[in-house]
């Protein structure tokens, strides 16, 4: 008895050194396939880019704004409703409600590598909502955004603000117009953390507009870091200072992650609002 104790005791004492470094080889897989997905992707818009002497595919989600107010007894509340009007993108639809493929197989991008697979990260954990924003246990069919940076539609007005989209989200149309950041600087696709992805469009404010909140935040899921392509072709994985935690849609950066904040922000064209597009 005593010697099977004994070896029970052992057992345990190997399971507990063990454990945790499977797990964290597993994660590591993960990643791993994760960056293979990215990279398949940034080959598919490296493809579409060639089937048009350089331009790059459209990465167009162009919202409007509208509000409803509601008043109860002397309460009066108002709500702003975001609503999509895309035209034509490498990606359709919400990540955040979409139930199937759909939209995934009518972006752009689809017909130069027909898996949806390719766009959903296999860390990620996330779930879909309702129409009325109650979880549901389906998991989302989309963990990626592509960089509004890259042909964010910025000839299109954007019916909010009344002026062009590149007056507010600088981008480069065509691989030729890639000056700064360079390409291998420069990001396309991102691993898009789970709090702030819906639409198909990495944002990021420019210096003098909205600068110090997130529009969109990077994910926290491989061991407190993220996956990006880059415009070369390459795929890397950032390690965060702090972890990635999203609160809120549009949240203020805290100051510990501001360099990652800054860091993000110098990979995407960056150009001071004058409300002229460029």
């Amino acid at each position: 008895m005593i010697e099977l104790l004994v070896v029970i005791a052992v057992i345990a004492i190997l399971a507990a050194l063990l454990l945790p470094g499977l797990s964290r080889a597993k994660e590591s897989a993960r990643s791993i396939e994760c960056r293979n997905n990215l990279h398949q992707l940034q080959l598919c818009w490296h493809m579409y880019a060639d089937d048009y002497q350089g331009v790059f595919v459209p990465n167009d989600w162009i919202a409007s704004i509208t509000q409803t107010t509601t008043t109860t007894g002397t309460n009066t509340s108002v709500t702003n409703i975001i609503q999509d009007s895309m035209q034509t993108s490498w990606c359709l639809g919400n990540a955040l409600t979409d139930t199937n493929t759909a939209n995934i197989q009518q972006g752009l991008l689809f017909p130069y590598s027909m898996s949806a697979g390719i766009y959903r990260c296999p860390s990620d954990l996330s779930t879909i909502e309702d129409a009325d924003g109650n979880p549901l246990p389906q998991p989302r069919t989309r963990s990626y955004n592509m960089s509004q940076s890259v042909n964010g539609y910025g000839w299109m007005t954007n019916t909010t603000y009344g002026f062009v989209v590149d007056a507010v989200q600088p981008c480069f149309q065509e691989y030729s117009a890639i000056t700064n950041p360079a390409p291998s600087q420069l990001f396309v696709f991102i691993d898009e953390n789970e709090g702030t992805l819906q639409d198909d469009q990495f944002g990021y404010p420019m210096v003098n507009f909205d600068y110090g909140y997130w529009w969109d935040m990077p994910s926290n899921r491989h061991d407190q870091g993220a996956n990006l392509s880059f415009a070369d072709g390459h795929v890397e994985r950032w390690q965060w200072t702090v972890p990635m935690i999203c609160t809120d849609e549009f949240q203020s950066v805290p100051a510990a992650q501001m360099p990652d904040y800054v860091r993000v922000g110098n990979a995407m064209r960056q150009k001071p609002i004058d409300g002229q597009a460029d």
